[in-house]
């Protein structure tokens, strides 16, 4: 029997989540501030979603971007995000956290994935940092609350990264699910698929939509130096989601 492929789509906005579910998405991975990889989002901003979609709605909970070795006060943070996720009524929870010598920080991500429960739990692209990746795959197993791994494979995209995204699957023999993403699009996720034999698919699937701003000052910016355009959106196509839907299946 064919195997039901899933599709998972980032997204920053509600605007965004609603494109992905017309374009035939599975659920979302709502984040804030995708420039830097992706935060926890607002609590109005995962509301509003929840409000808006009937599809799958996971929630990332990162409190910075960087690196993926916490403080006591931002594991704090981590774990009152969950709990006001769980409030939510959101289906799932993404974050990741690695010890400072690049190995997964197993008793600090067991903790949050007992936090979570019944929430689902997808170990996010962490993963691409740890030392070794085999040994992380092994350790974050062993927890056996966390559902899923999200990779890139340990390279910019997961094509790139594809073989390695294989092996890991191999590896893994059914006991954990692992989610390729990273530049997959409608051209290449056959490919991957092919490729990796993944089932599940982490992809953006966005377009560059101008601002509706008549007035636009040039002197005068709100981010630092290195900055998205100010008056330009990046959001995700309903039928760059659709594409992907169709190439797949």
């Amino acid at each position: 029997m064919k195997k039901k492929i899933t599709i998972e789509v980032v997204i920053d906005s509600v605007q965004s989540a609603i494109a992905a579910q017309k374009g035939g998405a599975d659920r979302v991975e709502l984040c804030g501030n995708l420039f830097e990889g992706g935060t926890t989002p607002s609590a109005g901003c995962i509301e509003v979603t929840r409000k808006n979609i009937q599809i799958g709605l996971f929630v990332m909970i990162r409190p910075r971007g960087g690196d993926f070795c916490y403080s006591e006060p931002e594991f704090e943070q981590m774990q009152k995000d969950i709990e006001l996720c769980k409030t939510l009524k959101v289906d799932g929870v993404v974050f990741g956290i690695l010890t400072p010598d690049g190995q997964v920080d197993k008793e600090r991500t067991a903790q949050l994935a007992e936090l979570a429960q019944p929430l689902q739990v997808t170990f996010h692209r962490a993963f691409d940092m740890a030392k070794d990746p085999f040994q992380a795959l092994e350790d974050i197993i062993t927890l056996k609350k966390v559902s899923r791994i999200l990779t890139s494979g340990l390279e910019a995209s997961a094509y790139e990264g594809a073989d390695l995204i294989a092996e890991l699957i191999k590896r893994a023999n059914n006991r954990i699910s692992i989610m390729p993403g990273a530049g997959i699009t409608e051209r290449n996720i056959t490919k991957i698929r092919n490729i990796t034999g993944a089932i599940e698919f982490h992809v953006s699937g966005r377009i560059k939509v101008a601002s509706q701003m008549i007035y636009r000052p040039t002197t005068v910016f709100m981010g630092g130096t290195l900055r998205p355009p100010e008056f330009e959106q990046s959001i995700t196509d309903a039928g760059k989601i659709e594409a992907v839907k169709e190439a797949i299946e």
